[in-house]
C-alpha cells in the first residue's frame, strides 16, 4: 500500500474556510522551533510557540499548500515573510470563540532522513513484517 499523504494541510484549508465563512478570525498556533519554520523569533513564546492571525485583512499572499504555508504579515509594523510546513501547525482556531481544531504534536515528513520507507512509529510489525497492532489511535475527539 502506498504511503498516504498527511491530512493536516487539508484540514487546515477546510477549517480556514469554515472560520471565514462564519465571519470569524482564523489564527494558527505554530511550533516555532519545528524544522522549516521561518517566523519572527522575537514573537515566539518561551514554550517555543507563536500565534498568527491569518485573516485576509492581516496577511498578504496566503498560500495553504500541502508542503508549505506561506504569507507576508506585519509584526509590530515590520513586514515579514512567514513560511512553515503544515506539520508545524499545532492548531487552527477562531479568535472570537476558540472554535477550531487542535492537531497535537508536530508532524514530521513521512519519509525519514535516510530516505527509507516510513518510520514505522505508528505500527508494530511481527516477524514476517505484518502489522500486529497500532501503538496510537488514528481518531481524535473534535469538540
Amino acid at each position: 500500500m502506498a504511503e498516504l499523504t498527511s491530512r493536516r494541510p487539508y484540514l487546515i484549508r477546510a477549517l480556514y474556510d469554515w472560520v471565514l465563512d462564519n465571519d470569524l478570525t482564523p489564527h494558527l498556533l505554530v511550533a516555532a522551533d519545528a524544522d522549516g519554520v521561518d517566523v519572527p523569533r522575537q514573537f515566539v513564546t518561551e514554550d517555543g510557540k507563536i500565534t498568527v492571525n491569518i485573516s485576509p485583512g492581516a496577511v498578504r499572499g496566503l498560500s495553504l499548500e500541502n508542503e508549505l504555508i506561506s504569507f507576508s504579515a506585519r509584526f509590530s509594523g515590520q513586514s515579514y515573510n512567514v513560511s512553515l510546513p503544515p506539520g508545524a501547525v499545532l492548531a487552527l482556531y477562531a479568535r472570537e470563540n476558540g472554535e477550531g481544531m487542535l492537531f497535537g504534536d508536530v508532524e514530521s515528513s513521512p519519509t525519514p532522513p535516510d530516505g527509507g520507507p516510513g518510520n514505522g512509529s505508528d505500527v508494530e510489525t511481527d516477524e514476517d513484517g505484518g502489522d500486529t497492532k497500532s501503538k496510537h489511535p488514528h481518531l481524535k475527539v473534535v469538540k
